[in-house]
């Protein structure tokens, strides 16, 4: 009955193999309209913070000159959206348009003695016109929250008395400020609304509020805070699904802002609500925007062509030099990026895009793709039962039977998590599978010939070289057919386990090579157990942890550059046009190259496939990126691919020369 059973497992691997490669098939129609997804939406919008520059200006002599100067820069510069928050009193105070004065103040203007009561906000208008458009609107914003408003008079100007302490009052939300809304539309920007949920949500005031917004030429809405329009009243007036009704119908989109810290609440419910109308937006902070000009050229650039980029949102603050003595501000530094000598803008052009109103992804998803996604789920079972046979192989069938209740099961329960935990095995498992495929004909190979020639050593890696990474690549149609999602492309959901897809497939060399290749697993294992522990053992274990820690922590956006190393990031960048990964071509594969030239002859030259891996699996993880487009993620694996190769064949020859010179002098100084 064993040797039935064996022989069962060892018949199934070919049908698995069958079932990979319809899987693969399978994949093929997904993977072309996830293509066409991505390439349907080719406008940037460049977008600048309003109240930055309304703050830049009000250190200015004349504020008004700077900033319509300013203003004109911009839109010359490409700049064709300005953000606007929506207004606080202290924003139009520092716009010229009210003065407020607190109790304290008010008194001594009155020449009388501040009372213990009374704490309120004073404002007057610095012009009839502001008073006529404003103070409805203040009125109505502070009534609402139901603080007492009246008339106030300083002097011969019209004001307000607010019952409520001026630092609350001044931080208070109101609608847009319509002086600074009409004038930036006159000058022909676009605008860009920042809308809280600060405020109390109104159906009725936020169906006029959007119809206002469309009449006047605006496509999309950003948010502010940290959640969206109406969530915090949607379990009881359900105003999120009232919001997405108001923008389908005034075809109104959302941006969502890239590497927040935690999402912005309702976003993906919303995002949900109105189709996916969602563009993702690309914010430069304050203090990023003082960087190197060309710098901040390079990052736009990468921004949209490798991260789905629509919209490129730009900050700019005064700030106190106490070299110069003066107040001074990026605008002039922002403006030499994008024009000459940075170039964003001819860049971007240059790479397929236009400058425009940001649209959003056209998804291509027909209804067909459901079927093909049950055979690539088939698929992807089958090539994680592969893996599992290759260290217990007696385990075959039952892997992969499990493997398809366990899906069913996750299909009905949580589709999403189905998605994700195949997606990240099957990742996992094709670098593997290749990788012990190639330790597997070298071990053949030394067999049947044990005094392979240099040439002979050479053409065999090369081949092996091809095929390996050939097989690793099996991964990237399962996992683009199984992510082929726009929330994934949105980033409004993520790829999971990265750090595991990163370090399994290492570990699981690592067990290869240590214990499989010998008579057997538990001979191997006894002997590796009983070896003498020594302190160089223990110091090469600790270097190889801190190694270890250090690899896990560049997988993420956060790690750390080394010297010189965001340099020559940009050097492969304006080589090639797509910058390759530099683990790859620098390290992994000429590794793998040079490791198996010289494990043809020598058995301990295997150990290197540990390391070599790595490049392996870094090629599938490329296309975990799902925002990045899989065109260009293509191109960066065949890049590493070609410049590992060269790297590999340098390493190849200097190797080489110094086997050659072991040969010819090592008997002369083993001599006793």
């Amino acid at each position: 009955m064993i040797r039935s059973w064996q022989r069962w497992n060892n018949a199934s691997r070919k049908l698995l193999w069958v079932l990979v490669i319809v899987g693969i098939l399978a994949s093929v129609p997904v993977i072309a309209q996830r293509v066409q997804t991505e390439s349907s939406a080719n406008k940037v919008e460049f977008v600048f913070n309003y109240r930055g520059l309304l703050d830049i200006a009000s250190y200015k002599a004349n504020p008004q000159a700077y900033m319509d100067e300013q203003l004109d820069r911009l839109k010359e510069a490409g700049v064709g959206t300005m953000a606007m928050f929506e207004s606080t009193l202290d924003e139009l105070v520092k716009a010229r348009r009210i003065m407020v004065f607190s109790s304290l103040e008010v008194a001594k203007l009155n020449s009388t003695v501040v009372t213990n009561s009374g704490n309120y906000t004073y404002l007057a208008f610095t012009s009839a016109e502001n008073e006529a458009q404003l103070k409805p609107m203040i009125e109505a914003a502070f009534r609402k929250l139901d603080v007492p408003v009246a008339s106030w008079q300083y002097q011969d100007h019209g004001g307000l008395a607010i019952g409520m302490g001026m630092e609350e009052a001044m931080m208070k939300p109101m609608p847009l400020d319509p002086i600074a809304f009409h004038m930036l539309r006159e000058k022909g920007f676009t605008i860009l609304p920042r809308l809280s949920d600060n405020i109390p949500y109104d159906q009725e005031e936020m169906d006029q509020l959007l119809a206002f917004f469309a009449e006047n030429g605006v496509n999309r809405i950003l948010f502010d805070g940290e959640a969206v329009k109406g969530f915090n009243e949607d379990p009881t007036k359900h105003s999120l699904q009232g919001f997405a009704d108001l923008l389908k119908k005034y075809n109104i989109g959302i941006a969502t802002i890239e590497n927040l810290k935690a999402p912005q609440k309702g976003f993906n419910k919303l995002a949900y609500l109105i189709d996916y109308n969602v563009v993702r937006l690309h914010s430069l902070s304050d203090a990023e925007a003082s960087q190197d000009k060309m710098t901040l050229a390079d990052r736009f650039v990468l921004a949209t062509k490798d991260r789905n980029i629509r919209m490129i949102y730009l900050n700019a603050s005064a700030s106190k030099d106490a070299a110069k003595a003066a107040i001074t501000n990026p605008v002039d530094n922002l403006i030499d990026s994008l024009q000459a000598p940075g170039n964003a803008l001819q860049r971007i052009e240059n790479n397929g895009f236009e400058l425009g109103q940001a649209e959003a992804f056209t998804i291509h998803d027909a209804s067909w793709q459901r079927y093909l996604k049950a055979l690539v789920v088939l698929g992807g079972v089958a090539f994680v039962a592969l893996l599992i046979s290759c260290f217990l192989p007696s385990l075959t069938l039952a892997a992969f039977v499990i493997g398809l209740v366990g899906s069913a099961g996750l299909y009905v329960l949580k589709p999403v998590l189905l998605e994700q935990a195949l997606a990240l095995f099957v990742a996992i498992s094709a670098p593997t599978i290749a990788m012990v495929l190639a330790i597997r004909k070298v071990q053949e190979l030394q067999e049947k010939h044990p005094n392979l020639s240099g040439g002979r050593r050479l053409t065999h890696t090369i081949v092996l070289y091809i095929k390996t990474s050939l097989l690793s690549l099996f991964a990237v149609p399962f996992v683009i057919a199984l992510l082929n999602n726009i929330t994934y492309s949105l980033v409004l959901n993520q790829f999971r386990g990265v750090s595991l897809l990163h370090l399994a497939p290492i570990l699981l060399i690592a067990v290869y090579v240590f214990l499989y290749r010998g008579n057997s697993v538990w001979e191997e294992l006894r002997k590796w157990l009983s070896m003498r522990i020594t302190v160089l053992w223990v110091v090469v274990a600790a270097v190889l942890g801190v190694a270890a820690l250090y690899y896990l922590s560049r997988t993420g956006n956060a790690g750390t550059l080394l010297p010189g190393e965001a340099a020559f990031r940009s050097f492969l960048e304006n080589t090639f046009g797509v910058r390759p990964r530099n683990k790859e071509f620098l390290l992994a594969h000429p590794l793998f190259i040079v490791g198996l030239f010289a494990a043809f002859r020598y058995r301990w030259a295997m150990f290197a496939m540990i390391i070599a891996v790595m490049g392996q699996l870094s090629m599938v993880d490329t296309f975990a990126h799902i925002h990045t487009p899989a065109v260009l993620s293509l191109i960066r694996d065949v890049l590493g691919l070609g410049l590992g190769l060269v790297i590999g064949l340098i390493a190849v020859l200097v190797w080489q020369i110094i086997e050659r010179c072991w040969d010819k002098w090592s008997p002369r100084l083993l001599k006793p």
